[in-house]
């Protein structure tokens, strides 16, 4: 029970601003189906933030981010493509977007790998110029300036950097048409209800404030996932981008269900300080 009770905020930090999107989809009459995916995408995801954690090995944990980075790419070749922009994994019947399934794993995946965590986020960022999706920039982007806050690596400093001029690039690239009960949840539960509306970003700002504080990682792990959480909300607001959490799309809510599990349990490296050796005769 120990490992439940360390994972309580993580498992709660997905189930509020899910659960609070499906009372909003219940009461701005969206399609059936779209509760029963999110539901089934909360119990999944639920799953692997209490079940799930980062291997221990340092190569199973790089060839995992290595296999992450390649289905950000995936896309480019299989489509679909809208509107010049291609940022979905077809699986099965679905359209999973890309950035929300993978990114916050890879993110957490960084974190644990600080040799090589600029490189993983620079791979990253051009795969959402080549898509484009400015989810994926601004995302990033927060992430990476939370991070370097943390640990004042020059080298994710530059990353931060280039991830801000690729951010405003994939903005102006690429903007399809928004998905209804998909894309500006809060703008459209405004125009429903501002209690409605006040309710969601409230979950969301809980959430935040968990990933941020509570669950059982590292500041630099706690701090990376928050800022990708913001990146993905600000985004939302400003333009046609998923409302990660609260509204429609498996894809978010398995990504950050996986990461909170791969992230649970990280502490800071710290090294072992040196024993003084006996004298010897």
């Amino acid at each position: 029970m120990g490992g439940l009770r360390e994972r309580i905020p993580a498992l709660l930090a997905l189930l509020i601003p899910v659960l609070a999107g499906l009372v909003f989809l219940h009461l701005a009459g969206a399609p059936k189906h779209y509760l029963a995916i999110n539901a089934g995408a909360l119990v999944a995801g639920l799953g692997m933030a209490l079940l799930l954690s980062a291997p221990s090995a340092v190569r199973t944990r790089r060839l995992l981010t290595v296999f992450m980075l390649a289905g950000l790419f995936v896309p480019l070749l299989t489509g679909p493509w809208q509107d010049g922009v291609a940022r979905w994994l077809p699986v099965g019947p679905f359209n999973l977007h890309t950035t929300g399934l993978l990114l916050p794993p890879i993110l957490v995946l960084a974190v644990r790998d600080s040799e090589y965590s600029a490189p993983i986020l620079l791979t990253a960022a051009f795969a959402g110029l080549l898509q484009p999706d400015a989810a994926l920039g601004f995302a990033l982007l927060f992430a990476a300036v939370a991070l370097h806050d943390v640990t004042r690596d020059w080298r994710i400093g530059l990353t931060c950097i280039f991830a801000f001029f690729a951010a405003i690039v994939m903005a102006v690239r690429g903007n399809p048409p928004p998905q209804e009960f998909v894309e500006r949840v809060l703008v459209t539960a405004a125009g429903l209800s501002p209690f409605a509306a006040l309710g969601l970003f409230l979950s969301l700002v809980v959430a935040f404030f968990l990933v941020l504080r509570a669950i059982p990682a590292s500041k630099a792990m706690r701090y990376t996932l928050a800022g990708c959480l913001f990146g993905f909300t600000i985004l939302s607001l400003m333009s046609n981008y998923p409302s990660v959490l609260i509204g429609y799309g498996a894809a978010p809510i398995l990504g950050f269900g996986l990461a909170l599990g791969l992230a649970s349990g990280h502490e800071d490296a710290r090294p072992e300080p040196e024993k003084e050796k006996p004298a010897t005769a």
